[in-house]
């Protein structure tokens, strides 16, 4: 993989950590669906703006791939985001922590499926990299982890992963023929019109004004549009168009150590050496990965 394309995955990798406090700071004031909504609709007007700057505008072949387009959008920005938002309210966080590390395993056996080689090396990667993110979730959270009652939040959170992974194989093949920035773009665009008469409906049902949104929550789903939703998703599949799905899906690993990172320089907490030697085991899974 390309240096560019590294640095690209990390930056990536650490807008989607940051991402995690800022979606909670934006939950505080906001119904989880609007907040999906909204951060799409930002990401998509910067997609719009980029195309209008630099007049790439995306140029879809035929009816088939604007149909291919239309399903990643769906699948990988409305469902994805809707469902694991939903999810997360009616399961615990460390039950959360657990299952969304299952991530690359559900890429790289997605990739298998749909014809990338899946060699010892990478499985022994793969392996490396979850065992250093058990390690930096640590004993307490693990053991925090409820198997009862919970199981709709359980099984939306995993639905929502494996939406990712599919995405994830599925978006290479048509970056491949489209170019990243293009099928990142449309398929942002098209979700944020998916999403804007959900969120028209959770806003009827619940009686809610978007006045009523404060302004640090609009500052949140700003970055999560402007950063996440834009940035850090088209960082991810330009990285992915010049190399395999399981080694870029790999790096997913890293957001948990950069999550915890963030959360100690922000919260002022000490960082242990759970989050020290995790973090050591999750590189090496992601560079034996890289490797094979």
């Amino acid at each position: 993989m390309p240096v560019g394309a590294k640095i690209g995955l990390l930056i990536a990798c650490l807008f989607w950590a940051i991402s995690f406090i800022a979606t909670k700071v934006a939950l505080a004031a906001a119904p989880p669906l609007t907040v999906v909504a909204a951060r799409l609709c930002i990401s998509a007007l910067c997609f719009v703006a980029w195309f209008a700057l630099t007049r790439r505008w995306p140029r879809i072949a035929d009816r088939r791939q604007l149909t291919t387009l239309f399903g990643l959008s769906l699948i990988g920005t409305g469902l994805h985001y809707g469902i694991q938002t939903v999810g997360l309210q009616y399961t615990s966080a460390a039950n959360g922590s657990l299952y969304a590390v299952t991530g690359p395993i559900a890429i790289a056996l997605l990739a298998a499926l749909a014809g990338e080689r899946l060699t010892r090396r990478k499985l022994a990667g793969i392996a490396l990299a979850l065992t250093g993110v058990l390690v930096v979730l640590g004993v307490d959270t693990l053991r925090a982890v409820e198997w009862r009652g919970h199981l709709l939040g359980d099984l939306l959170v995993f639905v929502s992963i494996f939406l990712w992974g599919l995405f994830t194989v599925a978006g290479k093949q048509v970056t491949d023929r489209l170019g990243a920035l293009e099928m990142t773009g449309t398929a942002t665009i098209i979700g944020a019109l998916w999403m804007l008469p959900v969120a028209a409906g959770e806003l009827w049902w619940r009686s809610f004004s978007l006045a009523a949104i404060s302004a640090r929550a609009w500052l949140a789903i700003a970055f999560l549009g402007v950063t996440c939703s834009f940035a850090a998703t088209l960082l991810y599949f330009a990285a992915l168009a010049r190399s395999e799905s399981q080694r870029v899906g790999v790096y997913l690993y890293l957001i948990p150590p950069l999550t915890y990172t963030v959360a100690g320089l922000y919260l002022h907490e000490p960082i242990g050496l759970n989050l020290l030697g995790g973090s050591l085991l999750v590189l090496a899974g992601v560079y034996l990965t890289e490797r094979s």
